[in-house]
């Protein structure tokens, strides 16, 4: 492919690019294919460079490129092409992050499971990031290194050799060494690896999917414009993190250090390593048990295991909280299992659960959580760490001195791409409890060693939209009161999960609930499978008589609209199959038509 003509397409496609591909951090599914993901987009926009069509309306109506923007977007995914069309390579050998040392993580990583060697060659210097230390020490990564002036000087090495470089052009590659990887680095951007080795592009990218984000929308588009001689500054000159910071501690009523990273599951990362490491210094030679509930957001779920398949130390144990099982009691018997074996426990829950709404007992959890333990010894066992997830719900306070969990060591986290940016960005924070609060400088170490902390921009779109988030949580729970009701009324068959008044009195106000549709059949699969094609109906239903508003997205805590996904198919992923929950799962913004919301469902209900 000639370059030229590739960068004089990319030129003029970056000026009438669709403002969602720069703005959006959530995609409708109805118009993304999960078979085709990584593919689809990027055929049908070849389609377009082959026809040189850069008009707007074609490029917006390319179907999404991944489900959830982390995972890559539009734009990532045409930087990616552009770079390896430029160098006769596959799109997909071109993988871009926000993060400047996740990508040489992502390598250590394979090669660990694999047993085999890796060499880092750089010139000047490392990452400021790149914690030697660390990654050997705590995540169990093996390699040597070697400083080179030049690619020529890079010695020979039986394993990976990956070759890092800093560049004011990001997309500036030479693909002439003796490299496996070849990974570049900018201080604003974030970082671009090649691998020329096809059989680590998947874990690759699926290390950006699970541990951090792709190169930001916005950092992106700067990167195009200065890979095809368009001047654009990366320097973004605001710093909001304290204004941040200082929300985020007004809203949760704690006083600890607040570390915001670039996604509700690079915090998670962070938290989970960083309390790894505690565990290492604090309770040498003992085991580590991460508890996650096995029908959980998948993400969580999935991340989880990955960290404990690289150290022997730490293994995850199943935390049943929904259906027939109580979080209560599920989390008395697994704490009673791991002090009888003397380990520490880390356990990792949503509260509200998701995607069935429920809140346990808190005094009784509280109990459960603080209640000392013998060992198989006799000794006193390792307490808890508890690892909230409250997206659903950022403005109940469970960290405050005097509130429900203060006598257990608790770290909370919200996913930013919900309530806290309304959409506009991923970034997430997490903050602790006066109990746990020591353990957060460990957290914002591994935040920084993956360089997974939020960019200046997501940094300043929190500082917009926070200030009013505790309005939109309530508003949002009014609008779900009401369409909870209305269909309690019209299809009271459905089984709805959904906060009682009495949670709501509490300050449980979830915008989001599960509906499980009344069925019919002869057979269990008969009644199964009517109620996945009427799930399905009811979603099309909404989005194709309300298209402004209702959207198959996986999205919560938005500014306007309805959501409307299928767990099953979305948000639990990689859950095991029988975990899964195959139904309904609806979050409303605070600004949207309910009464037009309303009468849809209706002609549903009539068309039953």
């Amino acid at each position: 492919m000639e370059n030229k003509s590739l960068q004089d397409f990319i030129k003029n496609m970056v000026e009438n690019i669709p403002q969602d591909w720069v703005n959006l951090t959530t995609h409708r599914l109805d118009i993304y294919d999960e078979s085709q993901a990584k593919t689809q987009f990027l055929e049908k926009f070849e389609t377009l460079f082959t026809l040189n069509n850069v008009d707007a309306t074609a490029l917006k109506e390319l179907p999404t490129a991944f489900d959830y923007i982390r995972l890559g977007h539009p734009l990532s995914c045409v930087l990616e092409w552009t770079i390896a069309n430029m160098h006769d390579l596959k799109a997909d050998q071109v993988i871009s992050f926000s993060s400047k040392t996740t990508p040489i993580m992502a390598v250590l990583r394979k090669n660990l499971l694999a047993g085999k060697n890796t060499l880092i060659a750089f010139k000047d210097q490392l990452p400021d990031c790149f914690d030697v230390e660390a990654l050997k020490q705590v995540y169990g990564y093996q390699f040597d290194l070697q400083q080179v002036e030049s690619e020529e000087e890079i010695m020979d090495f039986d394993g990976s050799i990956v070759f890092i470089s800093e560049k004011q052009n990001v997309c500036d590659f030479e693909l002439g060494s003796k490299a496996d990887f070849l990974v570049n680095t900018n201080s604003e951007l974030g970082s671009i690896i090649i691998t020329k080795d096809s059989a680590y592009v998947s874990e690759i990218q699926h290390v950006r999917r699970r541990e951090t984000i792709a190169m930001t929308p916005s950092n992106t588009l700067i990167a195009l414009k200065n890979l095809v001689g368009i001047d654009s500054d990366p320097s973004y000159k605001n710093d909001s993190k304290a204004k941040v910071s200082q929300i985020v501690k007004d809203i949760t009523v704690a006083n600890s250090k607040v570390t915001i990273a670039s996604s509700g599951l690079s915090m998670q990362y962070g938290i989970v390593m960083g309390l790894i490491e505690d565990a290492l210094e604090n309770h040498p030679g003992k085991d580590i048990k991460i508890i996650v509930p096995p029908n959980c957001y998948g993400g969580t779920n999935d991340q989880a295991r990955r960290v404990a398949a690289c150290l022997d130390n730490v293994e995850v144990m199943d935390l049943p909280v929904d259906r027939e099982h109580d979080m209560v009691q599920s989390t008395e018997t697994v704490l009673n299992k791991i002090a009888e074996m003397d380990a520490v426990p880390f356990i990792i829950v949503e509260i509200p659960t998701n995607p069935r709404v429920e809140v346990p007992d808190m005094i009784k959890l509280k109990e459960a959580l603080s209640k000392e333990r013998k060992t198989k010894n006799g000794g006193v066992s390792v307490d808890p760490v508890f690892i909230l997830d409250q997206t659903f719900c950022p403005n109940v306070h469970f960290l405050g001195d005097e509130e429900m969990l203060a006598s257990v060591r608790t770290i909370a986290y919200v996913s930013g791409s919900k309530f806290p940016s309304g959409g506009k960005c991923t970034a997430g924070y997490a903050v602790a409890n006066k109990k746990a609060s020591g353990l957060m400088d460990k957290i914002e170490k591994h935040l920084k060693i993956c360089d997974n902390e939020a960019t200046p921009l997501q940094l300043d779109l929190l500082a917009e939209q926070m200030p009013s988030m505790i309005q939109r949580i309530a508003d949002a729970y009014k609008n779900t009161r009401e369409f909870v009701t209305f269909i309690e009324a019209q299809l009271p068959d459905a089984k709805i999960n959904f906060v009682s008044e009495e949670l709501a009195s509490q300050t449980f106000t979830p915008s989001v609930f599960s509906l499980d549709l009344p069925t019919k059949g002869n057979t269990e699969e008969e009644k199964e499978a009517y109620k996945r094609a009427l799930n399905l109906k009811l979603i099309n239903k909404m989005i194709e008589e309300i298209p402004n508003e209702s959207k198959f997205c996986v999205s919560y805590g938005q500014l306007k609209g309805c959501y409307w996904t299928i767990p099953a198919t979305s948000t639990q992923g990689t859950t095991k199959e029988g975990d899964k929950d195959y139904i309904v799962r609806v979050a409303l913004a605070p600004d949207l038509d309910l009464e037009k919301h309303k009468q849809v469902f209706k002609d549903f209900v009539d068309e039953l």
